[in-house]
């Protein structure tokens, strides 16, 4: 049972929106490193942040049933 959560988990890390999360982080994190952060960039990244993290409570809502 724990070994098909872990294989559940791994397949929703390889859909759209969490590969596109985890390379924008990636590059923030690079950019924070150098300095290099943009106003424009952080913008972007933290728009992205909020809609991925919206939609995985959105999903648990649903889920548990919950309104």
């Amino acid at each position: 049972m724990h070994m098909e959560l872990i294989q559940k988990r791994l397949a929703n890390l390889l859909c759209v929106k969490s590969i596109v999360t985890i390379v924008l982080t990636a590059v923030f994190a690079y950019l924070a490193v150098t300095g290099a952060v943009s106003q424009d960039f952080m913008t972007v990244y933290t728009v992205v942040i909020a809609f991925y993290f919206g939609t995985q409570t959105e999903k648990k809502k649903d889920v548990s049933g919950n309104v």
